[in-house]
């Protein structure tokens, strides 16, 4: 992989694309990682000219990347956009009490622990959000599948599976119902016409804060670290 030197050294992902006309560079904001897209026949030396003539913007991009933090005994987790301290907890069961988010049994499996609790306690509520917004639709799901996405949300394939980032469990509970009206919106209408968003708004009347704190706020839940 190529790298772009200084303090500290950049490492460089080159896309070949058919469409790109032009170089172009992107830096995540979910993990930092820096694409730089070049035309099909285009020169690698000159598309790392081009990197180091914008090296000042791709630092400047990476210094705004929310830097990741291990999720551990002590860490503030946001749960259904609540604030909970991450405790020793007695038992078997991962448990929230108050504030508290109790985790039993060996501190270095804290991390793990918490990742299947909070997949668990996602598809749960995700299930049950699906459930009622495709029968408002009249239009049933062909099934409901958990992931760790950071591209994207959620998504609806043409046979109506949907799919959702677990992390929407830590988003305030309106923004995971928000992501499913979504997807199951998708269900009628595959695509983002005005059409798709007369159904969403049927199903979830008012659902545009939910939406902007998505895009505002989102990146946020993709911080905490649980080594999965």
């Amino acid at each position: 992989m190529p790298v772009l030197p200084g303090p500290p050294p950049v490492e460089i992902t080159l896309r070949r694309s058919g469409r790109a006309r032009r170089f172009s560079l992107r830096v995540s904001r979910l993990d930092g990682r820096v694409t730089l897209t070049l035309p099909q026949r285009a020169r690698e030396s000159e598309a790392l000219a081009f990197a180091r003539d914008h090296q000042d913007w791709i630092r400047t991009a990476l210094e705004s990347v929310p830097q990741t933090a291990p999720v551990g005994l002590g860490t503030r987790l946001p749960v259904e956009g609540r604030a909970l301290l991450v405790q020793p907890g007695t038992g078997r069961l991962v448990r929230i009490e108050g504030d508290s988010l109790l985790v039993p049994g060996d501190p270095d499996r804290v991390a793990a622990r918490l990742a299947a609790f909070l997949r668990l306690r996602a598809r749960d509520r995700l299930a049950a959000a699906c459930d009622r917004h495709a029968a408002a639709l009249g239009r049933p799901y062909a099934r409901l599948t958990l992931r760790d996405t950071r591209s994207r949300w959620g998504s609806c394939t043409a046979d109506g599976s949907l799919m959702f980032s677990w992390r929407l469990i830590l988003a305030p509970p309106e923004v995971l119902d928000y992501v499913a009206a979504h997807e199951v919106a998708h269900l009628a209408e595959m695509n983002h016409s005005p059409a798709f968003w007369a159904v969403v708004g049927r199903l979830m009347p008012g659902y545009q804060p939910h939406r902007i704190w998505l895009k505002r706020q989102g990146q946020v839940l993709h911080g905490f670290r649980f080594g999965d």
